[in-house]
Parts: structure tokens; sequence; C-alpha cells
């Protein structure tokens, strides 16, 4: 008989069944009921038929941004509208006087953990100011706590790339250095130059082989070209399934038909959708380009930052806030709403040993709730998060050191 490291016994499925699940390695080794499962283990925890959940997949934050961790920042209003180069201003200011990244990135890690994120991916400010320093701390904070979360780093040109000469030579050398994929910001609204932005991303991820996630807050028509573009540039370089749009409001902004040409499309390259169904703004249809097969996952984005006040890093709230704001309400719907925190952020993030299922890294969360649609409209507490089949959190509180 195998000996294991953790058999968690009475663990209730997504799909309903009550199962034992043993984990040895960090991995899950076996899911079976009880009667099937005569293994020895080292230490045994008994769920008593709570829900298992996989790891919550944080699809889309900056954890160079936030003030978590750090004294109130009051919130900054633009001086007339909505303005991406005026809030990038406030930022840079508000930044100045901030404690260090690696005390508020940690506070932000906390912060989602201990709501069941085990995932996420952080979008890291490169420019002209700040150079590489970010990303370095950020990179050191992903180390610092890798045992609670895995962290992938997005090189982000927050200040623009075509009017800030020297920045693609600079997400060149994020990239070399240890980012995981290029970023990008309104090729059109902010940089006023949609070719030339989207060759330096397009190109950096040609020669290094990375993923790319851009942001796209760009409206009506002229957005839909910049997302029609993207879709033909990742068709042709072969880049399905490793490249993200992120908000893309302006697929909430076009009529119907519209929306379902440039879904083809999207489907068509393997582009996916980062959307977290911002405050008042419109944003992407989930379901509509669901049905058209394509990928469509949430992210918190900003949690109390310069750009919002809010957040408190919970993931099955933001699911919440999208199918709430998407007029879900089914069982359908909702299930729809969890997967884009779970399973369609995996694949976004091109995590391939997710989930819970055999073979797969043990992280997951356990709590009170009949099913996942429970899960969503309840967010049920107390949780306790399991990264590598080891407890982090417990009841909001973590309970494992960095390292």
């Amino acid at each position: 008989m195998s000996t294991v490291d953790t058999l968690f016994r009475n663990a209730r499925l997504v799909d309903g069944r009550t199962v034992d699940v043993a984990v040895c390695d960090g991995r899950i080794i076996s899911i079976a009921s009880h009667s099937q499962s005569p293994v020895a283990a080292r230490e045994t925890l008994d769920l008593t038929g709570r829900l298992v959940l996989p790891g919550l997949v944080d699809g889309h934050i900056h954890l160079d941004k936030g003030f978590v961790g750090d004294d109130w920042k009051s919130h900054r209003p633009c001086t007339a509208g909505f303005s991406v180069r005026e809030r990038v201003k406030f930022e840079k200011e508000a930044l100045a006087g901030a404690r260090p990244i690696a005390v508020r990135a940690a506070a932000l890690i906390d912060l989602c953990v201990a709501h069941g994120t085990t995932q996420m991916r952080s979008h890291v400010d490169i420019d002209l100011q700040v150079g590489l320093r970010n990303l370095e701390q950020v990179m050191a904070a992903r180390d610092a706590h890798r045992n609670k979360v895995s962290v992938q780093i997005v090189a982000f040109p927050q200040s623009g790339i075509v009017t800030s000469p020297g920045v693609a030579g600079l997400l060149d050398e994020a990239v070399r250095a240890g980012a995981d994929l290029v970023g990008g910001l309104d090729p059109a609204g902010y940089d006023a130059d949609i070719d030339g932005h989207l060759d330096v991303i397009f190109g950096i991820a040609d020669r290094r082989g990375v993923g790319i996630d851009i942001h796209l807050h760009d409206g009506g028509l002229l957005g839909i070209f910049e997302i029609e573009n993207i879709a033909r540039r990742t068709k042709a370089l072969g880049l399905g399934g490793k490249v993200t749009i992120s908000h893309a409001y302006a697929l909430g902004e076009v009529p119907r038909d519209a929306v379902q040409r440039t879904a083809q499309l999207l489907a068509e390259a393997g582009v996916a959708i980062l959307t977290n169904a911002p405050g008042a703004h419109a944003f992407p249809p989930v379901l509509l380009l669901r049905d058209a097969g394509v990928n469509v996952f949430a992210g918190n984005d900003n949690i109390r930052d310069s750009w919002w006040p809010s957040g408190d890093g919970d993931l099955l709230e933001r699911a919440m806030i999208v199918g709430y704001r998407s007029g879900f309400s089914t069982d359908a719907d909702l299930a729809a709403a969890f997967n884009m925190v779970t399973t369609n952020a995996a694949q976004a993030l091109g995590l391939r040993d997710y989930g819970v299922a055999k073979g797969a890294a043990a992280d997951f969360v356990v709590l009170d709730a009949q099913h996942v649609q429970e899960a969503v409209v309840a967010r049920p507490r107390p949780r306790d998060v399991y990264k590598n089949g080891r407890l982090v959190a417990h009841g909001g509180t973590i309970v494992t050191a960095a390292r």
C-alpha cells in the first residue's frame, strides 16, 4: 500500500460526488470514493462534505500599483471625464510617496490568497521613468511568495511605446529578464499609431516566443478595428491561445451584428478576452462571445490604487459582479461566471496542470456551499485555501509565511 502526504476525506466535488483526494509531492495522485481509496497517509483531513473548488485564477491584476499595505490614499478624479493619460499622471504622483513594492505587493498577494486565489497574472509597468525596477521588485515578490501563489508577469507599457522612444527596447529587455508576456496599451488612443504599436509587441512575442496581453480601452468602431487587427496578426503568426485583449470595451459599445462578426475573428484566431465588468462602463457581452467560441475570463484588475479605490481581491465576488452586470440568473449562467475565474482563466494563462483532477497541482479552495452557483451568489466564508496540498489560508488569514 502506497503512502501519500495527505488524504482529504469527504471532499464534495463540483459535479456533486463525495470523494477522497490523495495528495503527494504537491499533486493530486488519486480521486476515489471512500471504499476505493485504501491508501495510507501521513496526514488525514476530513473535509466533512464541504465543497472543493479548483484554486481561483486572477487573470488580470497589478501588483506594483496597489495601496493595500500602505496608508489610505483618497481617490483623485480626472478633471474632465475619464482619461488614461491623466490617470497615469495621477498614479505616478501617488506612487512617488508610497511604500516599497515589496511591502504593497506582499499585502495584496495575501489579500487575494486569503480569498482563494492560487494563480494570478500581474501586469507590471515598464517605462522610461521606472525602467525595469518595478519588474525586478515584482519578480522578487513572486519568488518570495511562490509557496502561496503562482504569478505570471506581463511587461506593461503604461506610458505608451511609440510616443515613448526607448520603451520598445525596455519591453524586449523585460522579457529577456523574465517577464512571461509582453503587454500593450491603446495603440490608437494612447500612441496614435496602431501599426507602429502592434509591430513592436507582436515582434517581441514572435522573436522571444512569449504571449501578449494588451490593454484596450479604445471604444466604438475604432476599438473594433484594433481588435480585429490584433486577431489577424495573431492568426498570421500562429499565436492562437497566447494572446489576450484585456477590457475590450468596444465590444460592449457597438451593435450586436458587429460584435458577432468580430467574435468570429477572435475565435478563429484564438484570442481571449479579459473583463472585470468595471464600474458603470460598457464591457464585452460574455455569453455572446462564449457562444461564438471565444474564451472570456475575468480578473480583479486594479485594487485600491490610483485607478479604483475599491476591491478586496475576492474572485468569487468578481464572478458575481460580472454575472450581475451581465444579467445572469440561471444556473447555467452562474456556472459560466464561475468558469471565468477558474477554468477559462486557467486556459487563458496556459495552465496545463489545473483543476481538481488526478495529476493536477493540488491547488484548491474548501468552503460551505451546495454548488458553484451558491459559491458565486453567496461568496461563503470561511474558506480554506490549499497550494500544492498545503494549507496557506484559513478564515481569511494567511497561515504560512513567504519563503
